[in-house]
């Protein structure tokens, strides 16, 4: 396995020695700038590399967000057979040619890099030559320290080798604890920036599921095996988090995922901008929804002295009663006129009563309140008028 292998240590020790003749120029050749700074180059340039995986991750994940609408149905079709519906959504990434495991390319691209520098570095800490980094250079490696640690130094080195390579255990914990939470952190914020910000979770499948599993397994993973990692590891994999972070906050900036959150801040900002062409359909429907919205009026609300002053028994009901009450009633102004009492074709006196609701006759009071009783009132005197002038004659 080693002798397979061989070739990629060549090639990793090679990159890194060009990158430390190059950084010699600039800072001290033993120093930590010096070999640190070569393996931020290292994660550079791999990612460089990488970014034809990245593009293919970011179309997978596209393709993903364009089928969930079929794998919602096939959840739903299938709710009681896991088994079929397992069935169905692999024959439907089979026929769109989906691939749901691209999302996890790059990092599978670069874990042969990335066991190939574990390997550089702990030879070096052993003292031993590897690849193209002969004895001179093993020498100023090992000796090379950032923030007080020795690239080639781990969390679980003993106190006597860590003081063999020029640093005290305390400096080496704290260096490579504080490495482990932001590596672990900019992990899981990376991945959950994914799920929040460019995908649709309103859909639950399995494909939102497994990102929702790696959001927290991988900083857990990490976290574990870091303690097991040398510095130069750290400074290697802290920068590649960084990297990864970085750049998918670009892309869900300028070119998110259609349907998801960061698509539709975008949008947003394009319209305040006035970059936003929208189609003339949607135009003309937001416009007729503005003036039919401007032209809605809303009814007057009545004063509360004009809602309460009402009395029972006015209005059309009240008519209808003042109505009965002046025509039936002998007691009533159905009887023989009194006294002083307007004559049977006056509707006035007929409609005051009415109007009223009471079953008096035509006197004054009856009357007075008649006028409040409205037109109704006056309608049922005239209804009654006939009535009297018969039982008149």
């Amino acid at each position: 396995m080693v002798g397979i292998l061989n070739p990629l240590y060549d090639a990793v020790s090679w990159i890194i020695v060009q990158f430390h003749s190059f950084y010699s120029l600039i800072f001290d050749k033993d120093s930590g700038w010096a070999w640190g700074l070569s393996i931020v180059s290292l994660v550079v340039l791999i990612r460089i590399c990488l970014i034809p995986l990245f593009v293919k991750q970011i179309k997978s994940t596209r393709n993903m967000q364009a089928l969930q609408p079929k794998m919602k149905a096939i959840q739903e079709r299938y709710k009681n057979d896991k088994q079929r519906q397992s069935e169905e959504m692999m024959k439907l990434y089979k026929e769109t040619g989906t691939n749901p495991l691209s999302s996890c390319l790059p990092i599978l691209a670069q874990s042969p890099f990335f066991f190939a520098l574990y390997h550089v570095l702990s030879n070096i800490a052993k003292g031993h030559e590897v690849g193209v980094i002969h004895a001179n250079l093993v020498d100023s490696a090992k000796n090379a320290h950032i923030f007080g640690a020795p690239l080639a130094a781990k969390f679980l080195d003993s106190a006597t080798k860590v003081e063999s390579l020029g640093a005290t255990q305390t400096n080496v914990r704290i260096v490579t604890v504080i490495m482990i939470l932001m590596m672990s952190a900019s992990q899981f914020y990376t991945q959950r920036q994914l799920m929040t910000k460019n995908v649709d979770m309103t859909v639950k499948t399995p494909f939102m599921q497994q990102q929702k599993m790696l959001m927290y397994v991988f900083p857990v993973i990490f976290a574990v095996m870091g303690i097991n990692f040398p510095v130069g590891v750290l400074v290697y994999w802290l920068t590649t988090n960084v990297w990864t972070m970085g750049q998918q906050m670009f892309v869900i900036r300028r070119n998110p995922t259609p349907g998801s959150l960061a698509f539709q801040q975008r949008q947003e900002r394009l319209r305040a901008k006035g970059k936003l062409v929208e189609p003339p359909e949607e135009v003309a429907a937001k416009e007729a929804v503005e003036v039919a919205r401007a032209n809605r009026t809303q009814p007057k609300r009545q004063p509360k002295s004009k809602r309460q002053t009402t009395p029972t028994g006015t209005g059309a009901g009240g008519g209808a009663a003042g109505g009965t009450g002046g025509g039936g009633a002998p007691r009533a102004g159905g009887g023989a006129p009194r006294a002083g009492a307007p004559k049977a074709g006056a509707p006035k006196a007929s409609g005051g009563s009415a109007g009223t609701g009471r079953t008096g006759g035509g006197t004054k009071q009856g009357g007075a309140p008649g006028k409040q009783g409205g037109s109704p009132g006056k309608q049922s005197g005239g209804k009654s008028k006939p009535t009297n002038l018969s039982k008149k004659k």
